[in-house]
């Protein structure tokens, strides 16, 4: 196995990948040309550098930073607004740029990624920070769950349909549908089967007449007719649960608990 940096001059550049959900792989490398190893291309470059990577043995998270310009043409302004980096996996590693004998020393997922307009600088999130979560649930008058998921005890192929896009509106951020009664869908999701925007996930925040207002940028260049995934929402309350969807007994939440307000009320006689 190569040993890295054992030499006083080295044939060694950084290399990352970023894998998005949309299946897009991008690979950069800090050398001066283009590198092709595990079968991906990686880019030249210089100017995306990782800034720091920092591992433990302990359950402490790993960090790591990743910056770079937004000039490059893998990485531009729009696709990062229209979120086709959310979430997206990453790896970073060195690489012998003779032999292209590689490792990779770091793995996990973008996490907030900051633009000021001249660059960016992305925080990356190892697998460590699911440890971070809080497992204990806390009591709200709303439910917890997420809609068709862990908890709910809903199929969400239950309300989720496969529909052809009938209008898309950038300027307004919204989309529409035929067929649909709208508000069923507040805070549903949206994902489009192709397009500049394939598998990214869309909240749907409210409704405007038949339209689907959303909650990130849409890009021109989705066509009608395009197919989407477009599935209902809930907006958490026990009524809905029990009323629309006859579900009250996967209710997690409690409706009926008093409030703050309750303790700094005046005594009566």
């Amino acid at each position: 196995m190569r040993v890295f940096f054992d030499r006083a001059l080295d044939t060694v550049a950084t290399f990352w990948r970023i894998y998005r959900c949309d299946g897009v792989t991008l690979g950069f490398t800090s050398h001066d040309r283009d590198l092709t190893f595990g079968g991906i291309r990686h880019r030249a470059a210089p100017g995306m550098v990782p800034a720091a990577i920092r591992l433990t043995a302990d359950l402490a998270h790993d960090s790591a930073e990743v910056e770079g310009a937004l000039s490059h043409d893998a990485i531009r302004e729009g696709d990062v607004a229209a979120g086709l980096f959310d979430e997206a996996g990453i790896a970073i590693g060195a690489v012998d740029w003779q032999s292209l004998e590689h490792h990779t020393l770091y793995t996990g997922t973008l996490g907030m990624i900051a633009d000021d307009q001249h660059g960016f600088s992305a925080v990356l999130r190892s697998a460590k920070h699911l440890l971070e979560r809080d497992l204990v649930p806390r009591t709200s008058p709303t439910c917890r769950a997420s809609f068709c998921g862990s908890g709910c005890g809903l199929a969400a192929t239950r309300f989720t349909r496969l529909l052809p896009l009938a209008g898309l509106d950038p300027d307004f951020n919204r989309v529409r549908f035929a067929g649909i009664v709208a508000e069923d869908h507040i805070d549903g999701l949206l994902r489009f089967r192709d397009g500049p925007q394939t598998g990214i996930a869309f909240g749907i925040v409210s409704v405007a007449d038949d339209w689907l207002m959303l909650d990130r940028p849409l890009v021109p260049g989705t066509l009608p007719g395009t197919l989407a995934e477009l599935r209902e929402g809930c907006d958490h309350t026990v009524a809905t649960c029990a009323a629309r969807f006859g579900n009250a007994h996967n209710f997690r939440g409690e409706p009926f608990l008093p409030g703050n307000d309750l303790m700094t009320r005046y005594g009566r006689n």
